[in-house]
């Protein structure tokens, strides 16, 4: 079911949106080469601490997934593209992280997720993390009360197809509020002018995630949870929850 949220409500999923935000923000600043995945999420459960925050990850188990989430955060590597668990997997300078972030405070919940550069970055790399990021603004700025759900997937899948990368819809954007996972699916790809109206109260996590080759396919690690690229190249995820209005998208997961 799709619910509408009210101008009161979407204001109250500021505040897991600015938690989740704080979360990201101290794990970019903190992540260099010798860090290990593990010590991110134990700086990033301290913020969600200090935020009053309850992490919508940490003992999650959706279908697909054969054992709870361990952890706060998900902390993906190069050709780990989703759903990386820390461990004490020690960065390195050139590594391509994602970190994926979920929390919820007062009964909402917020999401959102980042990629970055450790260290000294490749222009491929550059690339790559540059054009994940004006998907996701493309796709934020499609997100227009009146339009479709389509019109977000097509700006997301226009960027990433126009550089070469792959794209595959398994795993991308949903509605969120109450539950971290709600519906509609938000692929990130589609056909312009289909789908969902988008009306005044949708509130969406918009999250594109590009693989490097250029091909679509994936694989899930024996953890049940980590998922690659099938072809070994690099991958960027980012993400914002936003929420649908009469005046534009405004987006809840900033600081």
């Amino acid at each position: 079911m799709i619910t509408l949220k009210s101008p009161a409500e979407i204001t109250a999923m500021r505040e897991p949106g600015r938690a989740v935000a704080a979360v990201l923000a101290d794990v970019t600043a903190a992540a260099a080469p010798g860090v290990t995945l593990r010590s991110l999420d134990e700086r990033a459960r301290a913020v969600l601490a200090e935020h009053g925050a309850r992490s919508t990850f940490l003992g999650y188990q959706p279908g697909f997934a054969s054992v709870p989430f361990p952890a706060v955060i998900c902390a993906s590597v190069n050709d780990a593209a989703l759903h990386g668990i820390p461990d004490g997997y020690p960065l390195r300078s050139g590594d391509v992280l994602s970190v994926d972030c979920g929390a919820e405070i007062g009964g909402w919940a917020g999401d959102a997720a980042v990629t970055l550069t450790v260290g000294q970055a490749g222009p491929s790399d550059s690339r790559l993390v540059d054009t994940t990021r004006r998907a996701l603004e493309a796709g934020i700025a499609a997100a227009q009360a009146g339009g479709r759900l389509g019109d977000i997937a097509h700006a997301i899948g226009t960027v990433g197809r126009a550089a070469g990368y792959g794209i595959n819809t398994d795993f991308g954007g949903h509605g969120i509020g109450e539950h971290m996972h709600e519906e509609p699916s938000v692929p990130n790809e589609g056909r312009r002018g289909r789908g969902l109206p988008l009306r005044p109260g949708l509130v969406l996590a918009i999250e594109p995630w590009f693989m490097a080759g250029g091909r679509d396919g994936y694989r899930i690690d024996d953890d049940g949870w980590t998922l690659r690229s099938a072809d070994g190249s690099r991958a960027a995820h980012f993400e914002h929850t936003v929420a649908i209005t009469a005046d534009g998208p405004l987006i809840l997961t900033l600081p």
